[in-house]
C-alpha cells in the first residue's frame, strides 16, 4: 500500500516548477507501448533509445542483455535513465516469456516478407518494439516470437538506419498516432502515485533523512 501522505510530504520538499513538472510529464507517461533492444553493441545507441522513450513518454525499456553487458552512458542520455524503467534480462527467452505475459505483442522492427509499413501499424494492440543488434540485427529468437513485423519506409540508397533513429521515429509516430484515439493508454492511478514517490526520491538529496524524521514524527 503506498502512503499517500508520505508523497504529499515528500513533494512539499520540491520547487513550484518541478512538482508541475512532474504532473505534466506523468499525464503522458505510458506503459501501453516499451521497448526492447537486444545485445545492441554500441554503448550510445542504448542510451540514446532510453532518451527517446523518455522524450515520448514510454516508461519501461527493456534490455536484453546476453552477449553484452552495459551500463547507460550518462551522457548520452542525459538524466533520462532516472525517469525511465529498465528490466534488464540475461536472455532474449526471458525477455519475450516476460512481455508476453503482461499481455504484449512483439514487433520486429525489421524487412520482412509479411512486414507492416510503420503508418499502418495498428496502434490499438499493447505492443514491445524490438530493436536488433547494429550490424546483424535482431536473432532468430525475436524473429520467431514476432507477431507483427515492422518497416520504416526509406526512398534513399541506404537501406537501413541507426538504431537510435529508427526507434525515435517509430515511437514518434504511434504515440502521437495512440493519443489521438479513444484508448486507455496512461499509467494506472497506482502507477503515478509510484513514479511520484520514485521521481522524489531521485531529486530530494535528504531523501532518507527526511524519511527517518517523516516517520519518528507519527509514533
Amino acid at each position: 500500500m503506498i502512503d499517500i501522505k508520505l508523497i504529499e510530504h515528500l513533494e512539499t520538499y520540491l520547487t513550484e516548477n518541478r512538482l508541475q513538472r512532474f504532473k505534466k510529464v506523468l499525464k503522458e507517461r505510458t506503459k501501453f507501448f516499451t521497448v526492447a533492444t537486444e545485445d545492441v553493441y554500441q554503448l550510445h545507441n542504448t542510451s540514446a533509445v532510453i532518451r527517446s522513450c523518455d522524450v515520448f513518454g514510454i516508461q519501461e525499456v527493456n534490455i536484453v542483455e546476453e552477449t553484452n553487458t552495459k551500463r547507460i552512458d550518462r551522457e548520452i542520455a542525459m538524466g533520462a535513465q532516472k525517469w525511465v524503467d529498465l528490466n534488464r534480462y540475461q536472455s532474449v527467452k526471458a525477455c519475450i516469456k516476460d512481455l508476453k505475459s503482461k499481455g504484449y505483442q512483439i514487433v520486429a522492427t525489421t524487412p520482412h516478407t509479411d512486414d507492416c509499413e510503420l503508418y499502418d501499424f495498428d496502434v490499438t494492440k499493447k505492443s514491445c518494439f524490438f530493436f536488433g543488434r547494429e550490424t546483424e540485427g535482431l536473432s532468430d529468437e525475436v524473429l520467431k516470437e514476432a507477431d507483427v513485423f515492422l518497416k520504416i519506409p526509406m526512398v534513399g540508397f541506404t537501406e537501413s538506419l541507426n538504431i537510435s533513429v529508427s526507434a525515435a521515429i517509430t515511437l514518434q509516430h504511434v504515440t502521437t498516432k495512440l493519443k489521438k484515439i479513444d484508448i486507455d493508454w496512461q499509467l494506472t492511478e497506482n502507477e503515478k502515485l509510484e513514479k511520484r514517490l520514485d521521481w522524489c526520491k531521485k531529486t530530494i538529496k535528504s531523501y532518507a533523512k527526511i524519511i527517518e524524521r517523516y516517520y519518528e514524527n507519527r509514533q
